[in-house]
């Protein structure tokens, strides 16, 4: 049985990964089979990461992060959890080759998924002027023609501010109203420079090697036009990755994973965890690293608890009280 299993393979989980292997613990890190480094394996230019002044490209940031995990350490295995046992001391988890793993502890850092429109273009042309983060990829497109899909405050917020860099913002929604909230409207209907396109859809994007317009279809008459753009930005929300721990783990009204404070302690004691899993705000690779760092201390006071206290496993609950100094 190991002392620690990490649960992803994002920002969070290789940051986790290597606080946990640097102390010792020998950390086993669940990397997923298809979608090895989350959602920055999808980010081309990242300029926002301390420490890379010139930028960097996400999948280029994340294999340096695996490999200091692997440095100090951890362990990396290509497979998909496919199912969890967190109720006992010992944790349980299954993998889609068959083989299975137990541990003292968990780190749970699985973090979310944008939602897609899930039409023609959006995967092919993503890093190519389709995004899913104005904070990420915004400052690509000074002055230049974009568009935002959605009518919620995520894309209120977005379309906002893109205008500190694109010369013109339009908002796309499939409505005739929008979801925001009163202020967020009004911040986006009181800018020059965002105008609305309603009861449209995106049904197909224009573009070979980067994106050069949209299709727009009218939810009212199914008539369809083009609108000519340079980039677009997908804001119809996201989705924490959860599946795993429903009935297990509480959860937040927002549907991520509820941790005790500014901790990464879950409703399960031995079972932590970090990133956008627990983020419904941020969502940035800089504070999901932040998020795993904290997950790994936790998991270190925790393991060092039960190993001082020399109790079993079973005796977690009463150990996972113990003050952390």
């Amino acid at each position: 049985m190991r002392q620690l299993i990490i649960i992803g393979s994002g920002p969070a989980g290789f940051t986790a990964a290597i606080y946990a292997a640097r102390a010792n613990l020998s950390p086993l890190v669940i990397a997923s089979s298809v979608e090895v480094g989350g959602e920055l394996m999808n980010t081309t230019e990242v300029e926002n990461f301390p420490g890379f002044p010139e930028g960097i490209q996400g999948p280029e940031l994340m294999q340096k992060m695996q490999e200091q995990a692997e440095k100090f350490g951890a362990e990396i295995v290509y497979d998909d959890v496919t199912a969890l046992d967190l109720t006992g001391p010992v944790k349980r988890i299954s993998l889609g080759s068959g083989r299975s793993e137990e541990a003292d502890a968990v780190i749970f850092a699985t973090g979310s998924a944008y939602r897609k429109i899930g039409i023609e273009g959006e995967e092919r042309l993503s890093g190519r002027g389709v995004s899913w983060c104005a904070t990420c990829d915004g400052f690509f497109f000074r002055e230049r023609t974009i568009a935002v899909v959605g009518g919620g405050d995520s894309a209120m917020e977005e379309a906002t501010f893109l205008t500190r860099f694109a010369s013109k913002v339009y908002v796309i929604h499939r409505r005739e109203e929008l979801r925001a909230s009163k202020i967020m409207q009004e911040r986006a209907f009181a800018n020059e420079k965002i105008e609305f396109i309603w009861n449209s859809s995106v049904t197909d994007i224009l573009g070979d090697d980067a994106v050069t317009g949209v299709q727009l279809t009218s939810t009212v008459d199914g008539s369809t036009r083009e609108l000519p753009l340079e980039g677009l930005f997908v804001a119809i929300g996201n989705d924490p990755r959860t599946h795993l721990v429903h009935d297990q783990l509480d959860l937040t009204p927002d549907g991520t994973i509820w941790v005790d404070g500014r901790s990464s302690r879950t409703s399960v004691p031995g079972v932590f965890a970090a990133g956008d899993v627990i983020d419904p705000t941020y969502r940035q690779a800089v504070t999901a690293a932040a998020s795993g760092t904290v997950a790994a201390l936790d998991a270190e006071h925790f393991l060092a608890a039960l190993d001082e206290a020399g109790a079993p496993a079973s005796d977690a609950d009463q150990i996972e009280g113990l003050p952390v100094v």
